[in-house]
């Protein structure tokens, strides 16, 4: 059988002939994204970020055949250049968060609206692995957290926010009762090492992300036990049993902790470094003498460290927290023990070091009263648990539930698996670049439970086709004119009447969530803003 052989990015690939351009690039194992191709749909050519240059022309790799000799540049930055504006211009018209206001508020971004499906749902044991994944030393943020989500939560338009805490204290309160509390999953041990020089909030919440990648960690403290600050308060702000509990979880996983240790004095920091792969500098608000002590460059505020990497100016060397710069809240205190224990992961992989980058989401903004009603729909009526039912004793399982069903569930039903915000988080988009004033939100609920929200849909044609080729009876098709397009089925019937045969193929590659199923909503996966792999890989790309 006789190929076509062509360059791409200056490698050699052999292809049958008729074969796409977009084919060639995966047998390479190139990714060049994609929103409207599906293999049994042909050529659609209407979103335009399948962009690579050939020839000194930007054309669409999914529409442009493979010939002989042809060469491709599919990785330069004019073309990803291309592409990010293609998804920009996408973007323009997109009405739909990715993230829900609270997720993004969340400094440790905790999957909120997930937690509490899964709490009204009465799936605890689902509930507990996500806030145990994301939160270290859960009943403790469940307690004392200055809780930023609940001011970005949309039922506080209406009425209250949801008691996003206290459902979080609830879920690891619920866990601690057990036997046998959750137990945190490891990557394979690593054989790297780490000292975490202070056991206070920042480097509890850094151990317990180091251990979570699979390094062997080891906290030392002057203080007898750890909790730093946190064993200051009283009794009835944390409990000692609470702290105790989530401390002996951490040690549970592997986490050394050594008592008594002024480093500084009896240990330096020369020999923690020649003993470990990494040290991470969590000593809380330091003094100069104390910074002449450990040996370690200051600045104004504290230890001299790159904000971007946490790094101080020693190799190897990390510090984060109240030991750079002050900080105000626990919640953000942990971030900051999260973000040093993402830029030692780096540093030990040999990759750019840098801070994890924020979630990419899609923001709608304030929603006028007739938007909101709309998001209203999706929660009861009932008022908020009152707060004297979460003092001592917290939430009780009803309560609990009762308070998850006020959730508004206003995070997109496809978040985490969506391409759109795959490819805009892979190029760097930004969904604001060529917006204006956006229209308004609408969310259509067919009677089977098939959702279509129009201002999430690009237009792709992947539904019209896959209806075309199923030989629905209807179908779908594009209604209106210029900007006025829109998908429906014909002669003002509803999509479900034009969905009869292929509605969950449809929903499967809808590439934006646009379409999906109302069911969806309880049971989206715990993978967070992009932990789920988007189904670009398997489905809509």
């Amino acid at each position: 059988m006789s190929t076509v052989t062509l360059q791409i990015d200056g490698r050699e690939v052999a292809v049958a002939p008729g074969q796409s351009v977009l084919a060639a690039a995966r047998q390479l194992g190139i990714d060049i994204p994609t929103l409207c191709h599906l293999e049994k749909c042909g050529p659609l050519t209407s979103c335009l970020v399948c962009l690579v240059k050939i020839n000194g022309r930007l054309v669409p790799s999914c529409g442009t055949t493979a010939t002989a000799g042809m060469k491709v540049e599919s990785e330069t930055e004019e073309v990803h250049t291309a592409r990010r504006t293609a998804l920009e211009l996408l973007f323009s018209d997109h009405v739909g968060d990715c993230l829900s206001p609270c997720n993004l508020l969340c400094p440790l971004l905790l999957n909120i609206p997930v937690m509490i499906r899964q709490i009204e749902s009465e799936q605890l044991p689902a509930a507990t692995a996500t806030v145990r994944q994301a939160l270290p030393l859960a009943a403790v943020l469940g307690r004392l957290c200055n809780h930023p989500c609940e001011k970005g939560c949309r039922r506080g338009a209406d009425d209250d926010p949801a008691a996003i805490r206290e459902l979080e204290r609830f879920v690891a309160d619920q866990d601690l009762a057990l036997d046998q509390p959750y137990r945190l999953p490891l990557a394979p041990e690593s054989g790297r090492t780490v000292a975490i020089v202070g056991a206070g909030p920042v480097g509890l919440a850094a151990a317990w992300f180091l251990r979570k990648q699979g390094h062997a960690v080891e906290l030392m403290d002057r203080h007898t036990e750890p909790g730093g600050s946190l064993r200051a308060l009283p009794e009835t702000e944390l409990p000692r049993a609470v702290l105790s509990a989530e401390v002996a979880g951490l040690m549970a996983v592997g986490v050394r902790f050594g008592g008594d240790i002024d480093v500084g004095r009896g240990i330096d920091l020369p020999e923690l470094s020649r003993t470990h792969d990494a040290v991470l500098l969590a000593v809380g608000e330091i003094s100069k003498d104390e910074g002449a002590v450990l040996g370690v460059p200051l600045a104004a505020t504290g230890i001299k460290a790159d904000p971007n990497t946490c790094q101080t100016g020693l190799a190897g060397v990390f510090a984060a927290g109240g030991a750079v710069k002050p900080v105000k809240h626990l919640v953000r205190a942990m971030a900051e023990g999260k973000a040093a224990a993402e830029c030692i992961g780096l540093f030990f992989r040999g990759a750019a070091v840098r801070r994890p980058d924020k979630p990419f989401s899609s923001l709608m903004g304030r929603l006028d009263p007739g938007e909101l009603r709309a998001f209203l729909q999706h929660g009861s009526l009932r008022a908020k648990a009152a707060p004297c039912s979460a003092c001592a004793a917290g939430l009780s399982r009803q309560d609990a539930t009762g308070e998850a069903s006020r959730c508004l569930h206003c995070d997109c039903r496809s978040s985490g698996n969506c391409v759109l915000q795959h490819y805009g988080q892979v190029y760097g988009a930004s969904a604001d670049r060529f917006r204006t004033k956006r229209r308004p939100f609408e969310e259509h609920v067919q009677p089977g439970g098939v959702v279509f929200e129009p201002g999430k849909c690009i237009l792709c044609g992947i539904c019209v086709k896959l209806a075309e080729l199923a030989r629905e009876p209807l179908g779908l098709t594009f209604i209106g004119r210029g900007f006025d397009v829109r998908i429906g089925a014909p002669l003002d019937h509803t999509l479900e009447d034009g969905l009869q045969q292929v509605a969950a193929d449809v929903v499967y590659h809808c590439p934006t969530g646009a379409l999906c199923f109302a069911a969806d909503v309880a049971e989206t996966a715990s993978h967070g803003p992009s932990g789920g792999q988007a189904k670009s890989r398997t489905g809509a790309g």
